[in-house]
């Protein structure tokens, strides 16, 4: 029961990485947004009585065949408009300017200047700002009816707007976190130049959301695993049909350490909910083992996380529906996305379940983002270490494990995060960042233990900056934090002779290693 979008923003989805990142940023400003799809007409849209339209960033080239394209009667509307990256180009192509491949692509931070201020840069002074880009094909050319409004040294027009109408388009991506003033530039599309409507906030999310599970015939069955996501949707749908929920761990061995104690005594004890813990470890090593490639490491989680939950539903049930803590970012990366999505990764809890599954999937997080389910979890009475905790893949170790999962690897894997938790804890840093782990492939290494010398793993921790998950940067770890992490894992963790930090940001790379 989502709020109608009058006097709000629509994004029509061209099937970018991060195209719900936009509507998450502009509902972040109490204007509801949400994802339509690329080929909405415009006649749609006036009949929704959207204040404002945004197109999407997106993997294909405008001058391909099959391109997707959006109503050419968008861009003849008064209806203010602003096109980001792919959606800029199409903007251009539309108004007669021309788009090709840049003879240097743009991935990451670029720094633009600010050539005219006012409108889409209101209150923005700053000659240069740092933007996030992530392009091949730039404007080769702009038309007469296209003013530049900021440019950056690969791309001239990184910036524009049309001459007497309320368009805009941008190269780079203002949704991103790591864009310089992003969410300033969004603010005055949406207030400045919509005029757009405060009509969105988590607290009503909350209410709607309780009001739309109540509805639900019959018995919930709630997958939990530790997480916030997990923990969050349990809390939400326990609130919303009490003892219809019944909630299962499956303690698959690919877990963190103490995670089964860990949800017995928040969930259970702390919220009241009715927890069962579900001991297939065994079954789940057993599927795993010789399998190294990651994707069917993930799909073999997924299908072994369906028939646990299967096999409990036929004991404990009947159950009519499986919820999942399934969030945004595992949709888009999983390509379900209603836009032309590529797909980066499957997770277990999106690309894994199968389609013969006898109860219906319930996905109360699925439009959301971590930090909005972080407030939704405060709302619901979560306790802080449980809001705030790191996040933690669905297929669990099996994707810190690179190649194949065996029970050594997994000892070292869950032992050496666990102590880069600890020390991110005693340090107080902890809080600070979005993600804190470490990994271990088949690799060995040549170290010195005492006088001997032996070959061991190499564990590489990795650190994360993140508030999203769709772009993320690596931690600029103080060299002495670095080094207890280092000694204490070397020192304490068996096998183990060398430890390496990763530097690597998303994009280019993932936050998982897998």
């Amino acid at each position: 029961m989502q709020p109608d979008l009058a006097g709000g923003i629509a994004v029509l989805d061209f099937g970018g990485q991060y195209a719900h990142l936009i509507c998450r940023r502009i509902r972040s400003l109490g204007v509801y947004s949400a994802l339509l799809p690329h080929d909405t007409s415009l006649e749609e849209l006036k009949r929704m009585g959207v204040a404002g339209i945004v197109l999407s960033g997106g993997p294909a080239s405008v001058y391909s065949q099959g391109a997707p394209a959006a109503d050419p009667s968008i861009f003849r509307s008064e209806i203010p408009t602003l096109g980001i990256c792919y959606g800029y180009q199409l903007m251009v192509k539309a108004h007669g300017g021309e788009v090709g491949k840049v003879e240097k692509k743009e991935y990451g931070r670029a720094s633009i200047t600010v050539v005219e201020g006012g409108g889409l840069f209101d209150g923005l002074a700053e000659d240069r700002l740092v933007c996030w880009m992530s392009h091949t094909d730039s404007a080769k050319s702009i038309p007469p009816t296209m003013k530049v409004l900021a440019s950056s040294s690969n791309s001239p027009y990184a910036a524009v707007r049309v001459s007497g109408a309320p368009q805009f388009g941008v190269q780079f991506h203002p949704e991103v976190s790591h864009t310089e003033r992003g969410q300033a530039l969004l603010s005055n599309f949406a207030f400045g130049i919509c005029r757009a409507d405060r009509s969105w906030s988590m607290e009503g999310f909350l209410e709607r959301s309780v009001e739309s599970l109540s509805k639900i015939d019959g018995r919930v069955l709630c997958a939990v695993s530790g997480g916030v996501d997990s923990s969050v949707t349990a809390a939400l749908l326990s609130r919303a049909i009490g003892p219809r929920l019944r909630s299962v761990f499956i303690d698959t061995g690919l877990l963190r350490e103490g995670e089964a104690d860990r949800v017995r005594r928040f969930l259970g004890k702390e919220l009241g909910v009715n927890v069962e813990i579900v001991d297939a470890s065994e079954q789940f090593l057993g599927a795993l083992r010789g399998v190294a490639d990651p994707e069917r490491k993930r799909k073999i989680v997924g299908k072994m996380f369906a028939d646990a939950f299967e096999e409990f539903a036929r004991r404990e049930g009947p159950f009519t529906h499986l919820a999942q803590g399934t969030l945004y970012p595992d949709v888009i990366e999983s390509g379900r996305s209603i836009g032309p999505a590529s797909v980066i990764k499957t997770h277990h809890n999106v690309g894994g379940l199968p389609a013969d599954l006898s109860m219906k999937v319930v996905e109360p997080l699925r439009d959301l983002y971590k930090d909005e389910v972080r407030e939704l979890g405060r709302l619901l009475g979560l306790a802080t270490p449980v809001v705030e905790r790191h996040p933690f893949p669905g297929p669990g170790l099996a994707v810190r494990v690179i190649g194949e999962v065996t029970k050594e690897k997994l000892r070292v894997c869950r032992e050496s995060s666990s102590i880069v938790e600890q020390v991110l804890e005693e340090e107080g840093i902890y809080g600070r960042v979005w993600q804190a782990f470490a990994y271990v492939g088949d690799d060995l290494v040549t170290g010195v233990l005492g006088d001997e010398r032996k070959h061991g793993y190499q564990v590489i921790v990795k650190v994360v900056e993140s508030v999203d998950a769709m772009t993320a940067d690596w931690t600029r770890l103080d060299p002495g934090v670095l080094e207890r992490i280092s000694n204490r894992i070397t020192n304490e963790v068996p096998g183990v002779v060398a430890v390496a930090y990763s530097i690597s940001s998303k994009p280019p790379a993932t936050i998982e290693p897998q």
